[in-house]
């Protein structure tokens, strides 16, 4: 029974309570307890006799409803019905129905909220009734912490007397602090007859409930108390010898009366060996018999035996030396990784590099594991790498997601104080695994939230940590566990929302946006193949041409990766599937002409053939998350003031970036052409479409900078040349990062020209041939550089105005001269100028 209770106390939680209708009112079958009342949050097994019962338990079971139990007013009624019971009960959720070694059946109930019993429903098969839920007052809240200490401090002593309490109960309830549920729990530990339970059961003011507990528990404590004086007289009057034969005399007595066929002592017995035989470290084995021996000197009814056999299992259920040997072959992994996925080579060799050096440091114990974080785009392949690494190792592949994880409690567990504690996602991925080296995969790592409760992001820097995690600290095992041989990998679109401590222990390998060439190659060797396989095609029934997934490619994705690709092929598979099913004419070669009428419409079109030259519209190249991306950014000139409005949900950066621009147009508007004074008279209204999504960064500089230019200059930008890089007050172009998403997006997009900044010229070692081919790449160190590329028209200088010539200086007066003081070198008077005057107004025309 307790081995049930383990297994499936935690399937209780899943099952909702029922729902409420407009009266109030609740309808649920009904099953009569015989010797036991149920209360709210407790949870025990029930022993089922009864065939009718067995029904209702089952059925309810089957459907994940709940129940509603109620206590036989005379446990002698073999068949009762509802005039045979209390009217008040409690709703309660059941696990599954369990087949015990004697031949009785068992099921483990958790008791939820009061009901009261309103009217039958249903007899046959089994009794349903509607009753009302129940609800706790709301007490007096000043009064309430005192009846609550006098409460534990009594209870307290009874558990101190009475070794049949466990101390668990106490420790349940000093974390408690409702008075109702501090009643329901200490009423339900004491021996108590069912018409007293059932009383405290029907008190419905939680302070009057805990009231009457308080009363119970002074009987209990001066029960108890005369009992320890009896069995300590007793005790002074035996001698030691008398004492040992006593007690040896009684533990053969009941022994014999219980049998070795007694399934508590079998159950005790089977755990002790297997406890022997799980070659656990010396630490770990003695608290787990330390823990058996606690179990076995409680009742097995007990709610808290339940809690020592589901952490007994745990420790029974963890890999402590169990492994599955690595296969240290070069040839082999690299044939596994190059028949699962196309490229990447970055991430294969860094595999194919760890083999190695296990090869040649084969026994050296400190030679730590990898800890690998692959970062890129959606759909681009990291998880699925994930799987033939494992593949390629002959490792055990386990994977968690971390994407809305904000409890540190679901990395660490909970403590074994709380009901329903359990161990983190951590171990119990390990104990799925059953191997203490699987490969463990951390997905969206980037996705971890942060809550009040704590931060998971903190507890992983210790599980990512070759250095702290041979001794991971879970709060529900409360024991050091070895994660030292674990490889960990772990996946993010990108690196900003991580700690800079955690990210500082990855080892992080990129992985960039497809190419056309590299998703063509994807599909005809992985994507068609499975998604014929999957849709019942074949070869023969269906093929798709170079041409049509290169229309596939360009006209119905825009992704870095290839899973709207591979959907676009399950759609068209799936499409020629029916007409077979349905016995109609279907095309076994997929022509990219019949795309339009397959899928619809093309979704992308060529980006060009839609828009042309135009003044103060701009292309930019921007990088997300999801890869890259085309950013157009807008200038219009309104009359006005001289001010500058930015739309389109334009983050802070990104608005500094347009005011420096600005500044340097103003600072060298004659430079371009512009006059001075245009600026106080004009209103500037920039611009950047898709206003729903949110924009940051200072890539765009020198594309609001061209925007600006050419919207003062009235020249127009080419709309094939796309651009990014960060402007400074000086118009120098610094680097920016994510350059190869950008420069492969510019080539998605159908762009001719790219301007970058020379400072970036490192990075274009990594893009593909055939982008560098395709598309002329403009390195630039000035935003002059930006503009000969970018505007199809050259700039004009404005002259600026000649300066009017000074007039002849007055003489000074004789005071004048005094204040001075004597001249080192006097200045001779300068001569009349009478054409000073007519050359002035010459130079202002």
């Amino acid at each position: 029974m307790a081995e049930a209770t383990g297994n499936h106390a935690n399937a209780l939680y899943e099952i909702d309570d029922a729902e409420v209708d407009g009266k109030g009112l609740i309808e649920c079958a009904l099953v009569p307890l015989r010797d036991l009342v149920l209360f709210p949050h407790m949870s025990t097994p029930l022993q089922i006799g009864r065939e009718r019962t067995l029904a209702t338990v089952t059925a309810a079971n089957q459907r994940g409803e709940t129940l509603i139990a109620v206590a036989q007013l005379d446990s002698d009624t073999d068949d009762p019905g509802v005039e045979d019971l209390y009217t008040m009960g409690v709703e309660m959720a059941v696990g599954r129905v369990l087949r015990m070694p004697d031949g009785n059946t068992a099921v483990l109930a958790q008791g939820r909220r009061r009901v009261e019993l309103v009217e039958v429903v249903q007899e046959e098969p089994y009794l349903v009734v509607r009753a009302r839920p129940i609800e706790d007052s709301v007490p007096d809240l000043s009064i309430v912490p005192s009846f609550m200490r006098a409460v534990l401090a009594l209870f307290e002593k009874c558990v101190r007397l009475n070794h049949g309490l466990p101390e668990e109960a106490y420790a349940f309830a000093l974390n408690v602090d409702e008075p109702g549920w501090l009643a329901d729990l200490v009423v339900s530990t004491l021996s108590l007859s069912i018409a007293e339970r059932q009383r405290v059961l029907e008190i419905r003011d939680p302070l009057a409930r805990l009231q009457e507990v308080h009363g119970l528990l002074g009987k209990e404590f001066a029960m108890l108390e005369m009992e320890e004086q009896i069995h300590s007289q007793v005790q002074h009057t035996m001698d030691r010898g008398q004492r040992e034969m006593y007690l040896r005399e009684q533990l053969k007595t009941i022994q014999g009366e219980l049998g070795d066929g007694d399934p508590w002592l079998q159950e005790q017995s089977e755990l002790r060996t297997r406890i022997a035989a799980a070659g656990m470290p010396e630490e770990v084995e003695q608290r787990a018999l330390k823990e058996l021996e606690r179990m076995a000197q409680m009742q097995p009814m007990t709610p808290e035996v339940g809690i020592i056999r589901n952490y007994i299992d745990v420790l029974l259920d963890l890999p402590w030396r169990t492994a599955t040997a690595d296969l240290l072959d070069i040839k082999r992994a690299h044939k596994i990784l190059d028949a699962n996925h196309y490229g990447l080579p970055k991430a294969k060799d860094r595999i194919l590099e760890h083999i190695a050096v296990r090869m040649l440091a084969k026994g050296n114990k400190k030679l730590r594991q990898p800890i690998l974080c692959f970062v890129g785009p959606p759909g681009t392949g990291k998880t699925s790498l994930g799987k033939s690494i494992a593949e390629a190792l002959g490792r055990k592949f386990v994977r968690v997601s971390l994407g809305g994880v904000r409890d540190e409690a679901e990395i660490r567990g909970h403590r074994r104080t709380y009901i329903g504690a359990m161990p983190g996602r951590i171990l119990q991925t390990m104990r799925k695994a059953g191997s203490i080296n699987p490969l463990f995969m951390l997905d969206e790592i980037d996705k971890l939230g942060n809550a009040f409760r704590g931060d998971p992001s903190s507890a992983l820097l210790e599980v990512l940590d070759p250095e702290q995690n041979s001794n991971f600290s879970d709060h529900f095992l409360e024991l050091p566990y070895d994660l030292s041989q674990v490889m960990f990998i772990t996946t993010a679109n990108y690196l900003g929302p991580l700690l800079p401590a955690l990210e500082d222990r990855l080892e992080v390998i990129e992985f960039n946006s497809y190419t056309e060439e590299e998703k063509l190659e994807i599909a005809r060797r992985y994507l068609v193949p499975r998604q014929l396989e999957l849709n019942g095609l074949t070869a023969r029934k269906a093929s798709f041409p170079d041409a049509t997934l290169t229309a596939l490619v360009r006209e119905y994705t825009y992704e870095s990766g290839v899973r709207n690709l591979e959907r676009e092929l399950a759609s068209v598979c799936r499409k020629i599937a029916r007409r077979m099913a349905e016995k109609k004419p279907a095309a076994r070669v997929v022509q990219a002409g019949q795309l339009a009428r397959l899928l619809g419409p093309p979704q992308f079109l060529d980006m060009q053939a839609e828009r042309k030259d135009e003044v103060g519209v701009a292309t930019g190249l921007a990088w997300t998350p999801a890869g890259g991306d085309l950013t157009l950014i807008e200038v219009a000139l309104l009359q006005g003031k001289g001010g500058l409005q930015i739309t389109g949900q334009v983050g802070e950066v990104m608005q500094e970036s347009a005011q420096a621009a600005l500044a340097y147009l103003r600072s060298r508007s004659a430079h371009f052409g512009v006059k001075p004074g245009l600026f106080e008279k004009t209103d500037v209204h920039l611009h950047v479409p898709e206003g729903g999504i949110a924009k940051d960064g200072p890539s765009a500089g020198i594309t609001i900078a061209t925007a600006l230019i050419s919207a003062f200059t009235k020249r127009k930008v080419r709309f094939s040349v796309g651009m990014t890089g960060e402007i400074t007050l000086r118009g120098r172009v610094l680097p920016v990062g994510g350059l190869k998403e950008k420069i492969l997006t510019a080539r998605r997009a159908g762009l001719k020209t790219v301007i970058i900044p020379r400072r970036n010229e490192k990075d274009l070692a990594d893009l593909p041939r055939q982008a560098r081919k395709d598309l002329r790449l403009v390195l630039v160190d000035h935003l002059d550089d930006v503009l000969k590329v970018a505007l199809n028209a050259p700039l004009k200088a404005v002259a600026p105005p000649a300066k009017a010539k000074a007039k002849p200086a007055k003489p000074k007066s004789r005071l004048a001269k005094i204040k001075s003081g004597p001249a080192k070198k006097p200045l001779p008077k300068p001569a009349p100028r009478p054409a000073a005057r007519p050359a002035a107004r010459s130079s202002k025309r």
